[in-house]
């Protein structure tokens, strides 16, 4: 088994990188090609926010950045080593990535400062102590200091998605991963959640510069967080550029027929 180094990306090199990563499910006629030559570069300290109509395969690009699907074929570069490698040990390169899902994943019996430090205690054997000072701290960056103690069902929507984030936050990743974090959220709370995630943006995180791969169908936020915007439909890129240039001056016909049924 090999093991991914984690020295950070040499000159030029980009945190992240796909080189034509293809992706399917099922097989014969019912073969659905989801990812199909994907090629997408993300800068340590960036963040790059894919866009695209439900079922264009922003979900699953995420899932086979965090390991969670296999490639069919093409390279997942984490600092210019391919981890998409099956003897890469995939433990070692998700305690380099942090994924927030659309749905919060809270453990609905242990309280909130319990999830957020389940992960440094059980996985990484950080103590009681340590893993609870560092999970106050976070919980604190995220506006709910005030609820460590209390139990997932006690929040709101937007306090529960904070909690994952938090959680998420608290091993230092390399890389967050945010998949539709806003889409269960009642319209109201989407606000909070956006907030937060352009102040972990701007400020990052215990001095540190936030790297973010983020998928969203919320365009506003794309245009204020975004260093690129990548355009995806049927799996594949069919444009990127920065926020101004995708989102207010598309090129792509299928672009603007995206952001045409948005608005």
């Amino acid at each position: 088994m090999t093991t991914v180094s984690a020295r950070g990306p040499g000159p030029g090199t980009p945190l992240l990188a796909l080189r034509d990563v293809r992706k399917s499910f099922g097989s014969g006629a019912d073969r659905k090609v989801v990812l199909d030559g994907v090629d997408l570069d993300v800068a340590a300290g960036s963040c790059v926010v894919v866009v695209g109509s439900s079922g264009s395969g922003k979900s699953t690009l995420l899932r086979v950045v965090d390991l969670l699907e296999e490639v069919d074929d093409g390279q997942v570069l984490l600092d210019g080593e391919d981890v998409a490698d099956p003897w890469v040990d995939a433990d070692a390169v998700r305690a380099r990535l942090a994924m927030v899902f659309q749905q919060y994943n809270l453990f609905p019996h242990l309280r909130v400062l319990d999830n957020v430090t389940l992960a440094p205690r059980v996985v990484h054997r950080v103590p009681r102590a340590e893993a609870e000072a560092a999970a106050s701290a976070m919980l604190e960056r995220v506006g709910l200091a005030d609820k460590a103690r209390a139990y997932p069902d006690q929040l709101s929507g937007g306090q529960q998605q904070r909690a994952a984030i938090a959680r998420a936050l608290v091993n230092g990743p390399e890389l967050l991963l945010l998949d539709e974090v806003t889409s269960a959220l009642d319209p109201e709370l989407v606000g909070e959640v956006l907030d937060l995630l352009l102040s972990l943006r701007h400020e990052g995180v215990a001095g540190r510069p936030t790297t973010m791969l983020v998928a969203t169908h919320e365009m506003s936020f794309a245009r204020e967080v975004a260093d690129e915007v990548v355009f995806l439909h049927d799996g594949r890129v069919h444009e990127r550029g920065t926020p101004t240039q995708v989102l207010d001056d598309p090129q792509q016909e299928r672009t603007r027929e995206f952001l045409r049924r948005l608005r």
